[in-house]
């Protein structure tokens, strides 16, 4: 699949986030100790765990950020959903392909 890696300039320094073409907000690269691992797709119906993903984001109304955060916390795993720097510059953007597997779904259950 092919994502967008950008370049962003914040007053820290640069930061580079790796994000879905098309942005949605069912969809996410979720990144496992600050490095991109997983992809969720709330709408992929063929995956377990995106279907669990679904009923806990969607049905649920519930924030990505937070799901993500509490399957980390359970699971003793650095999980994290990058969003681009509230104060920052987009510096560039790159398409780069990735096979990011979903989420395990023992973490989901």
């Amino acid at each position: 699949m092919t994502f967008k890696l950008t370049t962003y300039k914040t007053l820290t320094g640069e930061k580079q986030i790796l994000e879905t073409k098309s942005q949605k907000s069912t969809e996410a690269v979720i990144y496992e100790n600050n490095r991109p691992a997983y992809l969720v797709d709330c709408f992929d119906l063929k995956t377990e765990s995106n279907v669990q993903m679904n009923y806990l984001v969607l049905c649920q109304q519930r924030s990505m950020k937070n799901v993500i955060e509490e399957i980390g916390e359970k699971n003793n795993v650095n999980l994290t959903v990058k969003e681009a720097p509230k104060f920052s510059l987009k510096k560039s953007s790159e398409d780069q392909d990735l096979e990011l597997p979903p989420l395990p779904l023992e973490w989901v259950d």
